[in-house]
């Protein structure tokens, strides 16, 4: 009696357990009072169940690689400079090379023994003599190459699902792929458009001075000072148009958006939706400095190429403040301050596909596999009560707990339930009937040998468990296979079906054994049992 007390204990525990986890998961429960003091985990409706946005997205990773060979030659020249010799101007040729100048032929080993001790990711292709000095030619190493590849695409996952939590999107899914590709499900949004705007900019922001010397025009026709740069400076028509206004703004950048620790949407005395941003203590202190040096001056605040505003310096701006003006819709300016929190991307993405999934398909397939599972279950039940008589329906208790079980699991693990999951839920209760009928056909075998009911029940247990953990082994080592190795629904399939197996063996073995077990200890002796 005692091993019966502490299996009914721990079956009670456990079946406790689950109905505190799954519960939050049903409607209404979550809202009401006794939700306080319940779990805050539950069950995610996927992107086919609830509708939403599909994209899959591309990072460009040539421009990765380009962006860190650029970086790598500044780092040389820099270098070069404290080692005592001068590297002329690095510059990139076609996707992945890197060319730069030795000034002075002697300094050729200088050059070498550098790129050998701190740039071994950077290859000699080739060099040739020129006049007045050595001209390098350098590719990336193929380990470094797939280093920043790798990097870029971790980078790109991490900024567009630091942006899609800032925009409050509820449960969603970001994956990496292959080919440096993410897979986005973002569930309960339509606005494709937004998303798409919102997850794919770039949003590299930068602070530069104008030249005002420069001529905007001449710098049209393409004379532009050496250490200048054609800008235009966007702004929106009467008609929604954009307008865009040249500016020549200095070479050097004052000040970039990695120093922004917060931005958000404030409004101005006319009411104008504007974006307030906050730096941290070092990016506080660059730009106080900036503008105590150039009071009365103009500096442009670049974002992604373009100039949004060019605001006049009145005085030195300590606190770390600053912001980004012009014709924003409040919508416009919120999405600008989700980017600007969530940080730029390393590379420019692209979006291969954009796909919208109405909730009305996904109410309605949750209706008919609703629909189908109660009718199913209740066929299924009805006929385990006949065939086997009272043991069937201790069957019938084991499945009832086998699908909560599940269900509090996928709560638990904050799981995403799809329409392939609703399958593999499905295909696991199928499991669970059958691991019940080989336990009571055994038991009906060793009746028929003559043993007494509680010998045949522990004959039949005995002889049906191995088989039935065997052949479940089995399909949870290929659940684990297809959640390694699939992607998005698959992975969901695998899941339900790995908590489905376990909720299974432990309600037809363990809990229905249980109920086995009390139900002999009150039979009158002697007395056949109906199964």
């Amino acid at each position: 009696m005692g091993a019966l007390r502490w299996r009914l204990g721990l079956a009670a525990a456990i079946i406790l357990a689950a109905f505190i986890f799954l519960a939050p998961s049903l409607p209404g429960v979550a809202d009401s009072s006794l939700g306080r003091f319940l779990p805050e985990s539950r069950i995610n409706m996927g992107l086919d169940l609830r509708g939403g946005i599909h994209l899959t997205m591309e990072v460009d990773l040539g421009a990765a690689v380009r962006h860190a060979l650029g970086q790598a030659g500044q780092d040389v020249r820099a270098e070069a400079r404290e080692k005592g010799f001068t590297v002329l101007r690095p510059r990139l040729v076609g996707a992945d090379t890197l060319e730069c100048t030795v000034l002075g032929a002697e300094h050729a080993a200088d050059m070498d023994a550098l790129l050998s001790s701190r740039f071994r990711s950077l290859r000699v292709e080739g060099k040739e003599p020129v006049e007045g000095g050595m001209r390098y030619v350098l590719v990336p190493t193929d380990a470094y190459r797939k280093q920043i590849q790798d990097l870029t695409v971790d980078q790109a996952v991490e900024t567009i699902r630091n942006r899609v939590d800032a925009f409050g999107v509820a449960e969603p899914d970001i994956r990496k792929q292959q080919g440096g590709r993410i897979q986005v499900q973002l569930p309960g949004l339509s606005d494709t458009a937004r998303a798409v705007a919102l997850l794919g900019r770039t949003a590299h922001l930068e602070f530069r001075l104008v030249d005002e010397a420069a001529d905007p025009q001449a710098a049209m026709r393409g004379v532009i000072p050496p250490d200048d740069e054609l800008f235009f400076m966007v702004r929106r028509g009467p008609d929604g148009s954009e307008v865009k206004t040249p500016i020549v703004l200095r070479r050097d950048v004052a000040l970039t958006g990695e120093y922004i620790t917060d931005a958000s949407v404030q409004f101005d005395s006319f009411g104008q939706p504007y974006v307030g941003m906050t730096f941290n203590a070092r990016g506080a202190r660059i730009f106080e400095e900036l503008t105590a040096a150039n009071v009365k001056k103009r500096m442009a605040i670049v974002l992604d190429g373009s100039v949004y505003s060019a605001p006049v310096i009145q005085e030195r701006i300590g606190g770390g403040r600053a912001s980004i003006t012009g014709q924003f819709t409040p919508e416009e300016a919120h999405d600008l301050a989700v980017v600007l929190r969530a940080g730029s991307l390393p590379a420019p993405v692209r979006v291969l596909e954009e796909r919208t999934v109405g909730p009305s398909l996904g109410q309605e397939s949750i209706e008919k596999g609703m629909l189908a599972a109660l009718v199913g279950g209740a066929l299924l039940m009805l006929f385990m009560a006949i065939y086997y008589g009272w043991s069937g329906v201790i069957a019938d208790v084991a499945v009832i707990l086998d699908v909560v079980l599940i269900l509090a699991g996928m709560a638990l693990f904050g799981a995403t339930l799809t329409l392939p999951g609703i399958a593999g839920i499905i295909l696991t209760l199928g499991m669970a009937v059958d691991a019940n009928v080989l336990i009571f056909e055994r038991i009906r075998e060793e009746l028929r040998r003559g043993l007494s009911p509680m010998a045949a029940v522990d004959e039949g247990f005995a002889r049906a468990t191995l088989t039935i953990v065997d052949s479940n082994l089995t399909t949870i080592i290929a659940a684990i296979i297809l959640y390694q190795f699939g992607t998005g629904p698959v992975r969901g399939f695998a899941v339900t079906l790995s908590l489905g197996i376990l909720a299974s063996m432990f309600t037809a073995i363990f809990v229905a054994r249980i109920i086995f077990d009390l139900w002999l200890r009150r039979r009158t002796p002697g007395a056949t049992i109906s199964i």
